[in-house]
């Protein structure tokens, strides 16, 4: 059997997700842009819109092509291998990832990915097989738990020219979109914890809850 990634390969994301084992240089999604990309503050446990149903995208525009940029920044920035709008404040059903780090192949790997936009996605299969892994998320600095998830999925979406998607994903970027996804319906990680398991996690949320948590990537002010 093949040794699993390193610990802070299996821990946050995003998507905000996993944490990244090594920095790589940010780049936009497609065309080269035409200013310098920001490195937005992510949205942390307790604030409303990472609890709500987030909305679907009509058209795309130019400040939705500055987002999907900026949010690529933010996630490599990060340390990332997925974001999803509401962890910056944005409640619309958009999130990206690039989540080829973790592979254990080569850069042709037939897993790899890339970077990969997903506007308006609908998962339309979820493999009843289920695998337990470790998970974390920027939007939560600093925990981690392990959580089930359904093995393989099959997905549909508009991509970054809202052209119609589909995809069949395993593994990693299975796991990875599927924690994504959860952020458009409100979901966090934490969420899919039993009551016991959330009760350990208390004091680490009262700290994000009030602010007094350490991230080493900008965190939106508490309110």
């Amino acid at each position: 059997a093949s040794e699993p990634p390193p610990a802070d390969c299996i821990t946050p994301p995003s998507g905000g997700i996993f944490v990244r084992t090594e920095n790589r240089p940010a780049a936009p999604p497609q065309n080269a842009p035409t200013r310098p990309m920001a490195q937005l503050p992510i949205v942390t446990y307790d604030d409303p819109v990472l609890s709500r149903t987030a909305e679907p995208i009509e058209r795309l525009t130019d400040e939705l092509r500055t987002l999907i940029e900026d949010m690529f920044e933010t996630m490599y920035e990060a340390d990332g291998v997925g974001l999803a709008a509401p962890q910056v404040g944005r409640s619309i059903r958009l999130f990206v990832i690039d989540a080829d780090v973790l592979l254990e192949g080569e850069e042709d790997d037939p897993q790899a990915l890339g970077q990969r936009v997903f506007i308006n996605p609908e998962i339309v299969h979820m493999d009843p097989e289920t695998v337990e892994m470790e998970e974390g998320c920027l939007s939560l600095p600093g925990l981690r738990d392990t959580v089930s998830r359904s093995q393989a999925i099959r997905i549909r979406y508009l991509d970054h020219e809202m052209a119609p998607q589909e995809l069949e994903l395993d593994g990693w970027n299975a796991r990875v979109v599927l924690h994504e996804y959860d952020h458009l319906d409100g979901v966090l990680f934490t969420d899919r914890l039993t009551a016991f398991r959330r009760a350990m996690h208390a004091q680490d949320l009262k700290k994000i809850r009030t602010g007094k948590m350490h991230a080493d990537y900008p965190l939106a002010p508490k309110s």
